[in-house]
């Protein structure tokens, strides 16, 4: 179950949401076609990513900033962009351009913090967008959270898309984080799923001041908790190909 897009457009061309994702893919591209050994890719996250005891010790700082463009494989990078590409361009039509930019990126250092709080002596390296993004999907929870997601189910054979009111959806992500940071030790889940809470967390909260500018709850109430516009309406195209009929 993951979300393909959601049903609230944006009032501007989002250049920093696109250039963000063209940065993470082409960092990724830079990288992955150029080192075929795992070894090598080894070597180049422990040096670019983010290494808590090292930051600790007050070694490779760079890492808070690196770590947020590496990702450790194609599924990965998919799925943060993908994310990315749903909730950015509406938090960056609040935001504007610049402001949308330092939010995105304070949301990804107080990510990295609280990974490291929670694991101050792990060599592993994290990588990858994801606290930055959980940033942005705590923004949006705070001013949408009855805009509508689509959300596609795949069981098996069985496909569907169902709209589900962006609460919900995101409510149920950051439960997932904060349940797995606290059953699952850091070393063997493989996820920081303590990044992923301290970015969504930061991420509510720097939104804060601009959801209050809006009026608050008189937005929320005034809206309902949904856009503040006409929302995107999807629907199915009917097949020009023609129908055959059954024999008798």
């Amino acid at each position: 179950m993951f979300p393909i897009r959601d049903h609230n457009p944006s009032g501007r061309t989002p250049y920093v949401t696109y250039a963000l994702i063209l940065a993470n893919i082409g960092v990724f591209l830079s990288y992955w076609l150029a080192m075929p050994s795992d070894a090598q890719l080894s070597t180049l996250f422990v040096d670019w990513g983010l290494v808590p005891r090292r930051v600790i010790w007050g070694q490779d700082l760079h890492g808070l900033f690196t770590s947020m463009f590496l990702h450790a494989g194609f599924m990965h990078l998919a799925g943060n962009m993908l994310f990315l590409w749903i909730f950015g361009d509406n938090l960056e039509d609040v935001l504007g351009h610049a402001r949308f930019f330092g939010f995105y990126i304070l949301s990804g250092l107080a990510a990295a913090a609280l990974q490291i709080i929670a694991d101050p002596a792990s060599p592993i390296p994290m990588v990858g967008a994801s606290g930055a993004i959980a940033g942005v999907m705590g923004g949006y929870l705070l001013l949408f959270p009855r805009a509508k997601v689509d959300i596609l189910i795949i069981f098996v054979i069985f496909f569907r898309v169902i709209p589900i009111p962006a609460w919900i959806m995101l409510g149920l992500w950051f439960g997932v984080q904060v349940f797995n940071g606290v059953a699952i030790p850091g070393e063997d889940g493989g996820v920081a799923y303590w990044a992923h809470a301290g970015g969504f967390i930061a991420g509510l909260v720097m939104m804060i001041p601009i959801w209050q500018k809006l009026g608050g709850r008189a937005f929320w109430q005034h809206n309902h908790g949904l856009p503040p516009h006409p929302v995107a309406r999807y629907e199915a195209v009917k097949s020009g190909i023609p129908r055959v009929g059954r024999r008798r």
